[in-house]
């Protein structure tokens, strides 16, 4: 018996840690039929849908599709104007006021350099907005000749509509944009951008690293350099991390075992939310559903 349970246990975690998948079905525990929960990356190129065994099978089988937005809602001028008004700084305060004359002149020269913009000629954007610019320019490098215009999460939705798929999301384009812009003070965005364009080479193996780990398929390896941390204010505060990905996680899984029980979803969030104690696969198993990768 003791043995039996010994090798429960390796193959659980097996599962768990080693298993290198982006897609997972989920079954048990009610369900009539499977659901499936796939991890996206902002980066990826579609092309590695051909790379991944089970999925044309799996997404056909479905007859939802669940995202963490409605991605064609979020691109309505109603909501592009909702999230355009959250970049901007509404009180006093202003860049140069957030920065000094080093780092003003620092973010100049990077953002001139490579992409030809003076983000201090407008005063009021938010260090937060700089920030993901930065960020993505810093990506596109690790992924030469990524179109931006075709990414995972709207993919799965287009398609998913063309085929009559019902579109449900899982939080609100108000949730996601007071996320991004108002869930840290200026003054900790400014510490942030900062922090990363002092070593933008860092930065960018980092970036790098972590699309190769998405590439490979590899969530445990995504996860582990999430959490790397590397004594600068680079490193998320307290709270920081769990606002961004564990206490998203909770929530979604506490809405998805009704969704999935009222018709079999196709599940596609961030592949960040997927792995670890707070990750989707391990709240959903803790709940008593199956869920295995797709081989």
């Amino acid at each position: 018996m003791k043995k039996r349970l010994a090798v429960a246990c390796i193959l659980f975690l097996s599962i768990t840690v080693n298993a290198q998948s982006l897609l997972w079905e989920i079954s048990g525990n009610g369900l009539t039929n499977p659901s499936y929960i796939f991890g996206t990356h902002h980066f990826a190129p579609l092309s590695i849908l051909d790379k991944i065994q089970g999925f044309k099978k799996a997404f056909d089988a479905t007859t939802q599709v669940v995202g963490e937005l409605n991605t064609k809602d979020a691109q309505s001028p109603e909501n592009i104007k909702k999230m355009q008004e959250k970049m901007f700084i509404t009180n006093d305060t202003t860049l140069q006021l957030l920065f000094n004359e080093k780092e003003l002149e620092m973010i100049k020269a990077f953002f001139k350099a490579n992409a030809g913009i003076d983000f201090t000629k407008a005063p009021k954007l938010k260090p937060a907005l700089i920030s993901i610019m930065a960020i993505r320019i810093l990506s596109d490098r690790t992924l030469p000749g990524f179109d931006p215009k075709k990414q995972l999460d709207s993919y799965f939705q287009v398609k998913g509509e063309e085929n009559g798929k019902k579109i449900i999301a899982l939080e609100t384009i108000e949730f996601q944009r007071d996320l991004i812009y108002d869930s840290q003070s200026l003054k900790r965005q400014a510490r942030v951008l900062v922090c990363q364009l002092s070593d933008t080479t860092k930065v960018f193996n980092w970036l790098k690293e972590v699309n190769k780990a998405y590439l490979s398929f590899d969530l445990e390896k995504m996860a582990q350099l999430s959490e790397e941390k590397e004594g600068t204010s680079c490193d998320p505060l307290p709270g920081e991390r769990e606002s961004m990905i564990d206490n998203r996680n909770k929530d979604w899984a506490t809405k998805l075992p009704s969704i999935m029980k009222e018709a079999p979803s196709f599940v596609a969030v961030g592949a960040m939310h997927l792995p670890g104690k707070a990750g989707l696969i391990a709240l959903l198993r803790e709940q008593g559903f199956k869920v295995e990768p797709v081989k």
